[in-house]
């Protein structure tokens, strides 16, 4: 440590006061959270087939971003997890996304690397004497945008915010062709129906997940009664009506790799969707699930889908 003689000390106090004053500010930026990477939406000369075949995109221009575990292992417990409940096979991972509007349509392209397609979810599986609920989980993928409140990178936090979710399932709803179209809520006020989590701090954090108005692509198969062979599906395909089945979505797995396509009209009117204007800027995210299951996906930070060169 330094020696301060006498003559010392007044000019170090100044020179103190004047590099706190230096670092104040340079502490605030080294606190503030990055900026969320752009996503830049373009015009589209012609408008993509949902079909999950990403030719018509071309090879250039794909923005990398970056998913990794929305919540470690480790960090269960305070949130009142099973510590060993953790069940995330994604990891880390680049998800290339490419965004366009054509015809008042909303379309994205995505495509990441999955070693196999899980295409298989709760079948019915025959023991001995009757069928039992399969342990199987599919791949799926979500997209969510900012709707109302206080947006924030995660889901387990305190802030108060809305988001538009498009869920696209490799078994429920892929062969519908759409995603399941819905509304999250996060909010530190009691909330029925909803999940509970344990907030450092002490408050608890209540997370609502509603299905939008309408018929969702898929429906639930009753439990068979007499054998009909050891594996049975669960779930079937379903004409999706109203404001759930707004989300066109197709997917297609070849070479490792799963590659998708979302379409959606810039405004449903519908007000448990998100609008998407000419000029605007609005938040979201990507979660991506392997194997998935609620907790167990990997993630985005904030990433800015930028409508500025939309006319």
């Amino acid at each position: 440590e330094r020696l301060i003689f006498p003559s010392d000390r007044m000019f170090c106090m100044k020179n103190s006061l004047l590099s706190l004053a230096l670092l104040g500010p340079l502490l605030a930026l080294a606190q503030a959270p990055p900026a969320p990477q752009t996503i830049a939406v373009v015009t589209l000369a012609q408008a993509p087939a949902v079909d999950g075949k990403l030719a018509e995109w071309g090879a250039g221009g794909w923005a990398n971003v970056p998913v990794t575990a929305a919540l470690e292992a480790g960090d269960r417990a305070k949130y009142g997890l099973e510590a060993d409940g953790d069940k995330n096979q994604t990891g880390k991972l680049s998800v290339q996304v490419k965004a366009g509007v054509h015809g008042g349509r909303f379309y994205l392209a995505l495509k990441y690397p999955d070693s196999s397609s899980d295409t298989t979810f709760r079948s019915w599986e025959w023991q001995s004497t009757k069928y039992s609920e399969g342990k199987q989980r599919e791949d799926m993928l979500a997209l969510r945008f900012h709707l109302a409140g206080d947006f924030d990178r995660t889901m387990l936090t305190t802030k108060d915010y809305k988001v538009d979710v498009w869920l696209w399932s490799a078994a429920r709803t892929d062969h519908a062709g759409f995603a399941e179209d819905m509304m999250h809520h996060m909010t530190t006020a009691m909330q029925d129906t909803a999940a509970e989590y344990s907030m450092p701090g002490g408050k608890t954090l209540y997370i609502t997940k509603k299905r939008d108005a309408g018929s969702a692509p898929y429906k639930m198969l009753p439990r068979p009664k007499d054998n009909k062979g050891d594996k049975v599906p669960a779930f079937e395909p379903a004409p999706a009506s109203g404001s759930v089945g707004d989300v066109a979505a197709k997917g297609g797995w070849a070479g490792g790799h799963w590659s998708l396509e979302f379409g959606r009209a810039l405004d449903t009117g519908h007000g448990d969707d998100v609008a998407f204007k000419p000029g605007q800027k609005i938040l979201g995210q990507i979660a991506v699930f392997n194997k998935g299951y609620a907790e167990h996906k990997s993630v985005s930070e904030p990433l800015l889908f930028d409508f500025s060169a939309v006319k």
